[in-house]
């Protein structure tokens, strides 16, 4: 893959051969973003598990105690009572039938995350299909299927984000804009890092935190030392 000059220039501040301490790591990335838009600053962290076993999977959700930096749109599929307390939390759409037809008829997916209650996941369940492969289908591991759909809600616009393993052990996630500075992305990744770290299977054996990474959208690849993260 061929890139442009700005990233080819920013990849000569990162020392590929280096595990960075946490603080230079993402003074790093911040120095490299340098895009004419605001990145977004990526985790990818890589464990030892072997998550085609069920009792190996890593999955879990967190409120990131400085956000994602990003507005974020919420669908609340729910009935009664509930979509008063959803409207009332700040959801952007609140339906059931209506909302769910929508999604399978005219293909809309103008949300980001979607939320719902119990009683009204036979709805959701029908959208699987489209819904799965776009991770946007519900979960109660993640807090996005509850009773308590008002503080899905509000959680979702503060900046909860869902963490899981792909088919390759590793996951993948959002820790805020580059605009936040090494401090409050620290504090994010600290969160985060935290979460993977508690959420450790019983049945994992040998070294958890394989190896750990930071990025911007437009930056390069900073990698940090697993050791700092000894389970």
């Amino acid at each position: 893959m061929k890139h442009g000059k700005k990233y080819v220039e920013n990849a000569k501040l990162v020392d590929r051969t280096k595990l960075y301490d946490i603080d230079e790591a993402f003074d790093t990335v911040v120095k490299t973003a340098n895009a004419k838009f605001d990145e977004t600053v990526e985790l990818h962290v890589r464990l030892g598990v072997d998550g085609r076993h069920a009792d190996q999977q890593v999955r879990g959700a967190i409120v990131l105690p400085n956000g994602t930096g990003k507005s974020v749109k919420v669908l609340a599929i729910c009935k009664g009572a509930n979509e008063d307390a959803a409207k009332e939390a700040g959801a952007d759409f609140v339906g059931a039938e209506d909302m769910t037809q929508k999604i399978q008829q005219e293909n809309w997916m103008d949300f980001d995350v979607l939320v719902t209650t119990p009683d009204c996941m036979g709805l959701v369940g029908r959208l699987g299909r489209i819904l799965g492969p776009r991770g946007l289908m519900p979960n109660p591991k993640a807090g996005t299927v509850t009773p308590d759909i008002a503080r899905a809600i509000k959680e979702a616009k503060a900046g909860k984000i869902e963490y899981r393993l792909d088919k390759t052990n590793i996951i993948h996630c959002p820790i805020g804009k580059a605009s936040f500075g090494t401090a409050k992305l620290k504090e994010n990744f600290d969160a985060l890092m935290d979460a993977i770290i508690k959420a450790k299977p019983a049945a994992a054996k040998g070294q958890y935190i394989k190896s750990c990474a930071v990025t911007s959208t437009m930056g390069p690849s900073v990698r940090i030392s697993p050791a700092k993260f000894t389970v």
